[in-house]
């Protein structure tokens, strides 16, 4: 099962980071498409129809192969933000990209003034073995400029098969713009970085919910207790510019710090989509260590699902600003060897039953990035903002729409731009700051009590 959500694939984003993959989406693995169309048989004649019409006269030729796969994507991509159509070459991405790994060049990027900028290099990759530096940007893939690149051109022209070869043009500030050939390599993605930070307190960043994320997370918890003789003071799970990933990543995320209860409930048109996810008994890992989970505009589905399970369930203090609003399921539909459906099936809904659906998860404690740390070119929006956006669902015992009300606009506060990517988890992140604040406080006073 997968929770493929992600933000629109516009500039909404340009803040979050680019694995050099694609961007995840929240999705359900369903059967191949196989079952017979019910419409009227004149309304496939009517496509047929337009279709030969276009092929004789259009004034350039196209094929019908062409006509039936842009056909499908205008008839997908109408219905909401997220369903859409991916040929086979999209789908074989997609499905390497949720695996963790992909043949590529080993970069994180950012889109900074329209133009892709390294974050940094992932180590032991062609990138990180080619003196790829932080801060580079790529002016060029191939020859061909990448100023107005949209993401996914970016991630398509930068991946590829181990092995090939591509050659990006960089522009540096202490020089000029010069070319690097690269050969592709098997990029392993690793979707969880952990530091010790002062006063043992833990620190983990999600970038994407992977089938490996759980497993790297626990890892890195592991390593953190084992330095601090077992035991963690404070624990900081950071989701800020995390676009979603796999449904069932989520769930087991949010079980990391939970003994049971419902992490997350789906609900859709059909029974069959109906699910309450529930976290295992006995699964917190750091059973009564305070701990913050930090969120912004640009945390989406997988990420709010966990988010709003430890909000409800008390177990974290959420701090940040509101998250994005990406509350659908898309389930991925095969269509036997010619690519697949990503088909919106559902609703999330917290362990209390909100609706995530265009109101996101809000912060307990709203902590806002000062204007010389924000991107300052970045265009914020909520889901709530996009063209065809589905309404919220209510609460689960509450009619569509009987929830709170959104209207698309943010307040003053929400509206602030995304902090720049190369300032996360560092010593100059004013949002890591004031988590490591609280939680400090929190010790202090928990130290206090014990010892009055």
């Amino acid at each position: 099962m997968m929770d493929i959500s992600r933000p629109h694939h516009s500039a909404v984003r340009a803040a979050a980071v680019i694995l050099v993959s694609l961007t995840l989406y929240a999705c359900d693995s369903a059967g191949a498409g196989t079952a017979v169309y019910p419409g009227e048989a004149g309304d496939l004649g009517l496509i047929q129809d337009a279709m030969k019409q276009v092929e004789k006269n259009y004034v350039a030729p196209v094929t019908g192969g062409e006509l039936a796969k842009d056909a499908l994507k205008g008839m997908l991509t109408r219905l909401d933000p997220h369903s859409d159509y991916m040929d086979q070459e999209q789908y074989q991405q997609m499905t390497a990209v949720t695996r963790g790994q992909f043949g590529g060049i080993g970069v994180e990027l950012t889109l900074e003034g329209k133009v892709p900028e390294v974050i940094s290099p992932i180590d032991g990759t062609p990138a990180a073995e080619a003196g790829i530096e932080p801060g580079d940007r790529i002016v060029k893939i191939d020859a061909l400029p990448t100023t107005g690149m949209d993401v996914e051109e970016v991630v398509k022209r930068l991946r590829g098969p181990a092995g090939s070869r591509v050659t990006l043009t960089i522009a540096r500030n202490d020089r000029g713009a010069f070319d690097v050939m690269l050969t592709r390599n098997v990029i392993r993605v690793v979707s969880v970085k952990s530091e010790l930070k002062p006063n043992n307190i833990g620190y983990a960043r999600i970038t994407t919910f992977t089938e490996n994320t759980a497993a790297e997370l626990t890892g890195a918890i592991e390593r953190m207790k084992a330095r601090t003789q077992g035991r963690l003071n404070g624990f900081i799970l950071d989701l800020r510019n995390d676009p979603g990933g796999l449904l069932d990543a989520s769930i087991d995320v949010a079980g990391v710090f939970l003994d049971g209860g419902v992490v997350v409930t789906t609900r859709g048109r059909n029974a069959t989509d109906d699910h309450v996810y529930r976290a295992q008994a006995t699964g917190d890992v750091l059973r009564g260590t305070p701990m913050v989970v930090l969120i912004n505009s640009a945390s989406a589905s997988a990420a709010e699902i966990v988010a709003g399970a430890l909000q409800d369930h008390r177990r974290a203090t959420v701090m940040g600003t509101r998250s994005f609003g990406k509350g659908s399921v898309q389930t991925i539909i095969p269509l036997e060897g010619r690519g697949a459906l990503r088909l919106t099936t559902a609703l999330y809904y917290t362990p209390s039953g909100r609706s995530i659906q265009g109101q996101g998860i809000s912060p307990d404690i709203v902590v806002n990035v000062p204007k010389n740390q924000q991107v300052a070119n970045a265009v914020i929006s909520f889901e709530s903002d996009l063209y065809g956006a589905l309404k919220n669902g209510g609460s689960i015992n509450s009619p569509p729409g009987a929830g709170s009300a959104t209207t698309g606009r943010t307040s003053a506060a929400e509206a602030e731009h995304p902090i720049k990517p190369m300032i996360i988890g560092t010593g100059n992140d004013p949002q890591v700051a004031a988590a490591l604040d609280f939680l400090q406080k929190a010790v202090r006073r928990e130290s206090g009590a014990q010892h009055g």
